[in-house]
């Protein structure tokens, strides 16, 4: 019977694997915006606000603590037309822990919004951040009367910041048949259909709202492109990756602007590195091994150096693929090799060898509370790992917030994994509240319903149901 029930789900899972999808001709709606504003990056001292309007009029800004109305700074943002009319600023110095207030205004239109400079590092302070991905794909595009209203549910919790897990925008899908607002109904080719499709996506007002009132860091997945896309053999990369840089306000160092991965220190309780998944990876069909990366040997160098220098109670690594779970297609685009069934495939594939070695390092270095947050499986998951007898990290998945709905499947069996929770066929989002004794995890769906739980402790990081 339990092969009987084994094959029933592969079938099905099978039967539900996304299909090539047509282009559709028409353009990207040119019709008006408004301002459209979000603050992201936000360090203890330093954040940036990215805003767009519809023509180049440079955007006032003023801005101060929202304590102290009688503080405030004054200055305007340049709106560049070869960006779409976006534009940039570094809103600084901040004073760690604070709340800040901001208003802007651009040709007689105006948007307020408020953000939360993080705490000093060894404050000794809660977290409360949410996570999740997957947004706008097709058949789930922006409803032609609520947009995406699970933002509306994001919104309540008030979290300290967000991580937008990749996959902001389906640039390879058009928006389909159901009904929705027209505007991104196309396969973007060109960077002016780049740009439409995150303009689309960021224009929605329950969206608009929640970013308003948080910060947000962001990670781009394989949809900025197209699907399962592999880093530099693929030639419209730098065009996506482009519109990407030209919509979020991510900017890397100066010897490297495009780079996208980066850690969050926030207080004495948590650091999150985020990984960039897509810009440095070998060729999916590549053979598995030695030389082949998902990072590229510079991240990864940072990666293992950042966790092991980091004493930050809680150490998060997030990632766009997940570690151990099946992702469909011919050659993995995930960590794994496993196959539907959760047995290592036949050929070798995924980039197994590279995520093993960075498990061996954690466990080498023993380093604690290392926690891995990912997408893109379209379900939520909490999941346990023991690569080695008594060696455990737990990964924490969340999603879609607008896209096809799948459901919990067969995990890697070289990871020795266990499913502690999960959801599945419903859009949602994670929520982690982090201190220094404990890690609270909760899986809301669109209505803001809690669906799921669960509770690491500090130190041993055990789980309790």
């Amino acid at each position: 019977m339990r092969l009987a029930r084994e094959m029933s789900s592969a079938l099905l899972l099978l039967g539900m694997a996304p299909s090539a999808l047509s282009p559709a001709a028409p353009l990207p709606s040119v019709e008006r915006h408004g301002l459209l504003v979000t603050v992201g990056e936000v360090g203890s001292d330093r954040a940036a606000l990215w805003v767009r309007g519809d023509g180049t009029t440079p955007v006032r800004l003023r801005y101060g603590s929202a304590d102290d109305s009688t503080a405030v700074n004054e200055t305007t943002v340049a709106l560049a037309a070869a960006r779409d009319h976006t534009g940039r600023t570094v809103l600084a110095p901040l004073a760690p822990g604070t709340r800040y207030r901001y208003e802007v205004s651009h040709d007689g239109v105006e948007a307020r919004g408020t953000f939360a400079a993080a705490p000093a590092r060894d404050a000794d302070v809660p977290v409360r951040l949410l996570w999740s991905g997957d947004r706008g794909a097709n058949n789930y595009c922006r409803d032609g009367e609520d947009g995406y209203a699970i933002f509306r549910a994001m919104a309540r919790h008030q979290p300290d910041f967000v991580l937008f897990v990749g996959d902001t925008i389906y640039a390879d899908q058009p928006c389909g048949t159901r009904p929705h607002l027209p505007g991104a109904d196309y396969v973007a080719r060109s960077l002016a259909e780049f740009h439409g499709k995150h303009r689309y996506n960021r224009a929605d007002p329950a969206l608009q709202a929640f970013f308003r009132t948080t910060g947000v860091f962001v990670i781009w997945d394989d949809h900025e492109v197209r699907n399962n896309f592999s880093g530099p053999t693929d030639p419209l990369m730098p065009t996506g990756l482009r519109a990407m840089l030209d919509y979020w306000p991510v900017e890397g160092p100066t010897d490297e602007p495009r780079r996208l991965y980066r850690s969050v220190r926030w207080g004495r309780h948590v650091e999150a590195f985020i990984l960039d998944t897509r810009q440095y990876r070998s060729d999916n069909t590549a053979p598995d091994g030695p030389l082949k990366t998902m990072l590229g040997a510079a991240q990864r160098e940072w990666l293992l150096d950042g966790l092991a220098a980091s004493d930050a109670t809680w150490k998060l690594v997030v990632t766009s693929v997940p570690l151990g779970i099946f992702t469909g297609g011919r050659h993995s685009d995930s960590w794994s090799s496993a196959n539907l069934f959760g047995f290592a495939r036949t050929s070798p594939s995924g980039y197994v060898h590279e995520r093993d070695a960075i498990l061996r390092f954690v466990r080498g270095q023993g380093l604690r509370n290392v926690v891995v947050v990912s997408g893109d499986v379209h379900h939520a998951e909490m999941i346990r790992h023991e690569p080695a007898p008594g060696f455990f990290v737990h990964e924490l998945i969340a999603g879609p917030l607008a896209a096809r709905r799948g459901y919990p499947r067969f995990l890697d069996r070289s990871l020795n994994s266990r499913s502690l929770a999960s959801l599945g066929f419903t859009p949602n989002f994670g929520e982690l509240v982090v201190d220094g004794s404990a890690l609270r995890v909760g899986v809301f769906d669109a209505s803001d319903t809690l669906r799921a739980s669960l509770r690491l402790r500090a130190r041993d990081a055990t789980a309790r149901r």
